[in-house]
C-alpha cells in the first residue's frame, strides 16, 4: 500500500505540475481550454469550471491539456470550432505556441530545482570521496580489475580517453558500460599504466561494476556524553587513522577490535583539522561487546548547512550534473554504449517511491525531484507526440516558412506515437524481468 500511495503521490505531482505549466500560459495568451486531466482514459472524477473541464481518469500515467483547435481535423469534424477564431490555439503565433509546449518541460525542471533546494536547505552530510580524485581504495578479489591488474592507490587519469577528476565521474563512466571492454589509464607512484577491463552487471539494473572501491576514511559522527570517547576528547568529525598503528581500518574493522579490547586501552590515531594525534581510549562493555560512546560513519562526510539562496545554487549546480548525466545516457542509448536493459518504466519508479517513502519523506522528495528532472528534459527530446517533437514541427516550419499540411503532421504524430509505445513496452518489459529475478 506504501509503494501503491508513494507512486500516486509522485506521479500525481509531476503530472499536475506538467500540465499545469500548458495550462496557464495557454490561458495567459487567450487560448481555450476544453480539458485539464491527470491520468488518461475513462473519468473517475470531474467538474466543470468555465469552458474548462478539469478530471482525474484511470489511468495515472500520465495527464493532458487539450486546447481548442489543437487536433484541427477532430475538431472541424464534429464542427466544434472556428480555426481562425482568436481563443483557437492554431491561430496563435508560432512564438505563443512554443510558449505554450515549452511550458510543461520548463515547470518540471523548475520543480526538481525548488525540491532540491528544500532538501538541501534541511542540511547534509556529504560523501568527501565522491567529489575527491578517483583513486581506488580496495580491489575484490575475483572482480575485473583485479583480473586486470589494478591496485589499490592507483589514480584513475581516463576512462576511454574521458580524463576523470572525481570518483563521481568515474562511477558515471562505469555503471553504463557493463559487459563493454574499458581502457582505463591510470596513474601507479608516477608511472602511466594502462589496462582494458569489462565491467559485470550488477543488480537488478545491471549496473557496470569493476570490484574496486574508493579509498574510505572511517570519521567519527557522534560522541556521547560521559563516554570514555568523551573524556579520551574524541570529537564529532574525527577522522580515525588508525587503532594502535594498525591503518587504514575499515569501519567493521575498527568497531571488532573496539569490541574485543573491553577494558584495554587502545591508541586511536585521528586526524582533526588536518593534524593527526593520539589519543588513549579504555572500551566499557563486556568482551566482544566493549564500546567507547561515539557514532562511526564508513567514510569522511563534509556537512553542508546552506542559506535559502545558498541551497538554490547548490540545486542548479547539482540538477545542471544530472542533466549532464541524463544526456550522456541518452547519447549511449543511440550508440548503443547504455544497454536498453537499464531503462525504468513506471513498475520501477513504483518500486523506487514505495522504497523511498518507507525511508522518509526527504528521500522521497529526493526521488521526486530526480523524476521532475528527467520528465522534463526527455519531454524536450525531439520525438513527435512529445512536446519537443511539437517544438521541432515549429522549426521546421519557421525555417521552410511555410506550415506543414495537416495530414503531414498527422503521419508524424503516429509515427511518434508508436516510437513511444515501443519504447513503454520495452520499459514495462525491464519491470516484469526484474521482478522475475
Amino acid at each position: 500500500m506504501t509503494t501503491i500511495l508513494a507512486f500516486l503521490f509522485v506521479l500525481g505531482v509531476l503530472v499536475f505540475v506538467h500540465e499545469l505549466g500548458h495550462f496557464l500560459v495557454a490561458r495567459f495568451h487567450g487560448v481555450r481550454v476544453h480539458t485539464f486531466s491527470l491520468g488518461f482514459g475513462p473519468r473517475l472524477f470531474s467538474f466543470r469550471r468555465g469552458d474548462t473541464e478539469y478530471c482525474i481518469s484511470v489511468i495515472p500515467l500520465g495527464g493532458y491539456v487539450k486546447l481548442a483547435g489543437e487536433n484541427a481535423l477532430e475538431e472541424e469534424a464534429s464542427g466544434n470550432t472556428d480555426p481562425l477564431a482568436s481563443d483557437q490555439f492554431m491561430a496563435k503565433s508560432k512564438w505563443v505556441r512554443f510558449q505554450v509546449y515549452v511550458a510543461g518541460p520548463v515547470m518540471n525542471i523548475l520543480l526538481a530545482i525548488v525540491v532540491g533546494a528544500v532538501v538541501l536547505s534541511r542540511g547534509a552530510d556529504v560523501p568527501i570521496y565522491r567529489s575527491g580524485p578517483p583513486v581506488i581504495g580496495s580491489v575484490e578479489e575475483g572482480k575485473p580489475a583485479a583480473a586486470a591488474g589494478l591496485r589499490g592507490g592507483d589514480l584513475v587519469v581516463s576512462v576511454d580517453g574521458v580524463p576523470m577528476s572525481t570518483w563521481d565521474e568515474f562511477e558515471m563512466a562505469v555503471v553504463p558500460k557493463a559487459g563493454r571492454e574499458l581502457t582505463l589509464i591510470a596513474n601507479r607512484q608516477g608511472e602511466r599504466v594502462s589496462v582494458r577491463v569489462t565491467p559485470v552487471a550488477t543488480g537488478s539494473y545491471e549496473m557496470g561494476d569493476l570490484g574496486i572501491g574508493p579509498v574510505l576514511r572511517p570519521q567519527i559522527t557522534q560522541v556521547n556524553p560521559g563516554s570514555p570517547a568523551e573524556q579520551a576528547g574524541l570529537e564529532r568529525g574525527d577522522v580515525l587513522l588508525a587503532v594502535n598503528g594498525a591503518r587504514n581500518l575499515t569501519q567493521d574493522e575498527i568497531v571488532e577490535r573496539l569490541r574485543a579490547s573491553a577494558d584495554t586501552p587502545l591508541t586511536l590515531t585521528v586526524e582533526r583539522a588536518g593534524t593527526s594525534r593520539d589519543t588513549t581510549v579504555v572500551p566499557r562493555g563486556p568482551q566482544g561487546a566493549a564500546m567507547i560512546g561515539v557514532g562511526i560513519s564508513g567514510y569522511e562526510v563534509r556537512r553542508i548547512d546552506p542559506s535559502v539562496v545558498e541551497a538554490m545554487k547548490l540545486s542548479v549546480r547539482q540538477n545542471w550534473e544530472t542533466t549532464r548525466l541524463i544526456g550522456k545516457t541518452l547519447g549511449g542509448l543511440l550508440t548503443r554504449e547504455t544497454p536498453v536493459r537499464q531503462l525504468m518504466g513506471p513498475v520501477g519508479i513504483a518500486q523506487l517511491s514505495g522504497s523511498a517513502a518507507e525511508m522518509g519523506w526527504v528521500a522521497l522528495l529526493n526521488l521526486m525531484a530526480m523524476i521532475s528532472l528527467n520528465l522534463g528534459l526527455l519531454n524536450l527530446m525531439p520525438v513527435p507526440v512529445l512536446d519537443g517533437g511539437h517544438i521541432a514541427i515549429l522549426a521546421v516550419e519557421g525555417l521552410a516558412r511555410r506550415d506543414l499540411s495537416i495530414r503531414m503532421k498527422e503521419r508524424i504524430l503516429v509515427a511518434g506515437a508508436t516510437v513511444m509505445v515501443l519504447l513503454m513496452v520495452t520499459v514495462i518489459y525491464n519491470d516484469i524481468a526484474r521482478l522475475m529475478r
